[in-house]
């Protein structure tokens, strides 16, 4: 799987913020995340029509941050620069596509943007496929970056969802459905919608599709991506599957038309905490 490169606005104000360190070992590189509060010269990422108050300024021998702070040697002029020119060939990931009411991170067993990102991909699923969805299955590794507060750039969304992992539609058995759950309760639980799961010490205690206990008997359809068809994350869901349909939309171009619709009709993006997997604590 490629990745889209990463965020470079961000990555502007973790540069410009000294944000990151790295230390060369073996020819490689380790990065590691520092907190970011812009002290220093006040940048921050830049949309489109902002970067000189977002990045600064550079007059090719003096770098003005936005905070006013002067550097005329050292790393942080050349670096400054080099972020400050490249700023016009991404002014397309700079759009504001959606406002969001809260940040929205991810974790298990589930979270506001993991059970966003699945309940999307549901709906879109049908859309794209016509075929009726009882489930929604992803993968949390699937999911880079937080959904940021308020305005959410084409950037953030592209950065939330960066793998060429296409939607995908089967219809399983019940049976193999409760395997592919089982398999999570013992050990770890991937994002899941359409679903509610009830785990203890380890084990699955119930499960219901649609409000109604799960049926070994019943055929149900599920939308994935084609990444956990055959061991990704070690799952198998091709496994006992009755008919598959791996469409050529990649997960970002299901999840984006979305988006675009609730900022059309004037709303926000939003997503909540529903219990759709509970785990008790063990001997409880």
């Amino acid at each position: 799987m490629a990745m889209v490169p990463t965020k470079v606005s961000l990555i502007a104000g973790v540069l410009l913020t000294a944000a990151l360190s790295c230390s060369p070992r073996g020819g490689e590189f380790s990065w590691q995340a520092l907190p970011i509060d812009g002290h220093r010269t006040g940048v921050s990422a830049p949309l489109a029509n902002n970067v000189g108050e977002a990045l600064g300024t550079f007059d090719g021998s003096v770098y003005v941050a936005p905070n006013g702070s002067r550097f005329r040697s050292g790393s942080t002029p050349a670096v400054a620069a080099r972020m400050i020119e490249v700023q016009p060939s991404m002014a397309a990931l700079k759009e504001v596509v959606a406002y969001s009411e809260k940040e929205m991170t991810k974790f298990r067993p589930e979270s506001e943007l993991s059970n966003f990102a699945v309940d999307v991909l549901m709906a879109q699923t049908e859309k794209i496929t016509g075929r009726k969805v009882d489930v929604g299955l992803l993968n949390f590794g699937g999911i880079r970056v937080n959904m940021p507060k308020g305005p959410v750039i084409l950037d953030d969304i592209v950065s939330m969802f960066p793998f060429k992992n296409y939607v995908t539609y089967l219809t399983l058995p019940g049976s193999e459905l409760r395997r592919v759950f089982e398999q999570m309760a013992r050990g770890k639980v991937e994002v899941i919608g359409g679903a509610r799961l009830r785990i203890r010490d380890g084990k699955l205690v119930s499960v219901t599709v649609g409000g109604r206990p799960l049926s070994d008997s019943k055929t149900y359809g599920v939308a994935t991506i084609d990444f956990l068809l055959d061991g990704g994350d070690n799952l198998k869901l091709a496994r006992g599957c009755k008919d598959m349909l791996i469409t050529e939309v990649k997960l970002v171009d299901a999840i984006l038309p979305y988006i675009r619709e609730v900022t059309a009709r004037g709303d926000t993006l939003r997503s909540s905490l529903d219990g759709r997997v509970i785990i008790e604590e063990e001997g409880k």
